[in-house]
């Protein structure tokens, strides 16, 4: 293969071309024997679709969201986890030029509902379990992908469509801390970025047996479970069921996975549960991103699998631009990425050594984010005034070489067990109730999950305190919200700590509950 640098180049090439068909590029240009997706059952079995599977099904879709009034440009949700649906469903939604948006099965129904309005959805694919939570007057088409063909119902499937390389891929979402998820439009020329991660930073080859532990409401299980190994050719294994550390130790023995990216929880679990593996478990490489590996996780998985733990970092607005080997390591940035520690009161960069903000270079070959399209202010505070650089809103130092060490994660994020939950939206829930008057969420240390969702409580006048209404709110969040979003810790407080302009000091909360 090519120095890094050329290859970046070749595959910007090929991406960036004045017309570019999605579904030709993730499915089919490749061998049509080739398995794509591999979706494991917990009872272990297993459903593999090749690439020539994936085609006639995503074929036999996409007529049918034809028939539907989809087109070129148009929001298509999905509600459906890591596997054959979402992948039959992706393909199908780029065959027409349309954008996917898949949204996490685990949301509230109301929750769901508010997004699909804000996307001006014109259809959603999902299961029946699924479509039943949705509103019944709604003005989105329902398709349900297990009422559907599996093969083209009048003779050969149309062409797939090209679009421009500015023209949007997928819609994901980003948590938010003082308002609601901000939309991430990843459009069509990101696909250099995933496969630089994929190549590079995961080194994922043509033998490897892949699994990405993820679901597709995180927007790095969405980046690398589905669109990266689906554009370099490769097979991705999904399992259907929840995280269970017996069954995901199962899972590496049966299918022989040779490579695991998953979150630290998912470490973290497993090194609470596993005194040995079995022998027949053969994993070259295991890979992590989403929150910091702490504690000897590293070390642990060394002296287990006899491999440790590589670190990715990057935010959504990105995907993955650098990896290190775990437990504080440097930053080493993947090719066509460049990273830098700005200074703390300009946008130059730091003196060696000195603490400031980690900001990716935007001039950077593999650059794809331009902003987002329904918060144009969060778009400035994360944009250097000259748009030279973006702000991820974690801190560090770089050394002489200019390799950058990481200090600290924003701390505004909640990361628990692996999702990526936002003070606004478990705020929101809390504050509809008649008896809150305000709500501050946060998230607290712990050793398993990463981190707890906590929330202080200011009720309103006359409102007494107990542990009925403590479980009432929780209803009420898991309503509204997300089950995942359902504070473990909920206390009630007479007031909240505010700076003398009335800002939340959020960080007073975590320090008061450590």
């Amino acid at each position: 293969m090519a120095d890094p640098d050329q290859q970046v180049h070749e595959w910007l090439a090929a991406y960036t071309a004045p017309a570019v068909s999605v579904a030709h590029l993730l499915c089919d240009r490749h061998d049509p024997t080739r398995p794509a997706v591999t979706e494991v059952l917990p009872d272990l079995s297993a459903t593999t679709l090749t690439f020539g599977d994936l085609a006639r099904r995503a074929a036999a879709l996409s007529a049918v969201l034809a028939a539907r009034g989809v087109g070129v440009g148009d929001r298509v949700a999905t509600l459906l986890p890591l596997g054959i649906d979402l992948a039959v469903s992706a393909v199908a939604v780029w065959r027409l030029g349309a954008v996917l948006v898949p949204l996490p099965p685990v949301l509230a129904a109301s929750a769901v509902d508010q997004r699909l309005r804000q996307l001006a959805a014109r259809a959603v694919v999902a299961p029946a379990e699924q479509t039943a939570r949705l509103a019944a007057d709604a003005p989105w088409a329902v398709v349900d992908p297990a009422r559907t063909p599996s093969e083209p119902a009048d003779g050969p499937p149309a062409d797939p469509v090209a679009v421009p390389p500015d023209a949007p891929l997928l819609i994901s979402h980003t948590p938010g801390v003082a308002g609601p998820p901000r939309q991430v439009t990843v459009p069509v020329r990101a696909l250099t970025a995933f496969h630089v991660h994929h190549h590079y930073g995961l080194g994922v080859r043509d033998d490897d047996v892949y699994w990405c532990f993820s679901e597709p409401g995180d927007p790095h299980g969405l980046y690398y479970g589905l669109v990266s190994p689906l554009l370099a050719g490769h097979s991705c294994l999904h399992l259907r069921a929840g995280f269970d550390p017996e069954l995901t130790l199962d899972v590496l023995e049966t299918f022989r996975v040779t490579l695991l990216a998953a979150a630290p929880t998912v470490y973290r679990a497993l090194r609470t549960a596993t005194k040995t593996l079995p022998p027949e478990i053969m994993v070259r490489s295991l890979a992590s991103n989403g929150d910091t590996l702490r504690n000897g996780l590293t070390d642990w998985a060394l002296g287990t699998f006899g491999v440790g733990i590589s670190d990715h970092y990057g935010p959504a607005e990105s995907g993955i631009v650098a990896v290190t080997d775990g437990d504080g390591g440097p930053l080493r940035a993947l090719p066509g990425f460049r990273l830098a520690v700005l200074d703390p009161l300009s946008d130059t960069p730091a003196e060696v050594g000195t603490l400031g903000r980690i900001a990716v270079d935007t001039t950077s070959t593999a650059w794809w984010f331009d902003g987002y399209p329904d918060d144009p202010l969060a778009s400035a505070r994360h944009f250097s005034p000259d748009r030279r650089w973006y702000l991820t809103g974690d801190t560090g130092t770089a050394d002489e070489t200019g390799a950058v060490r990481l200090t600290r994660h924003d701390g505004e994020v909640i990361i628990t067990s692996g999702y990526h939950i936002g003070p606004y939206d478990v705020e929101s829930a809390l504050l509809e109730h008649e008896a809150v008057d305000e709500a501050a969420v946060y998230g607290v240390p712990d050793p398993e999950r990463g981190a707890l969702v906590a929330a202080n409580v200011v009720l309103a006048p006359g409102t007494d305190p107990s542990a009925e209404l403590a479980e009432e709110l929780k209803r009420r969040v898991a309503e509204r919200f997300a089950e995942v979003g359902v504070p473990q810790r909920l206390t009630f407080v007479p007031h909240l700590p505010r700076t003398a302009s009335g800002k939340l000091r959020r960080n007073r909360l975590r320090a008061s509950a450590a």
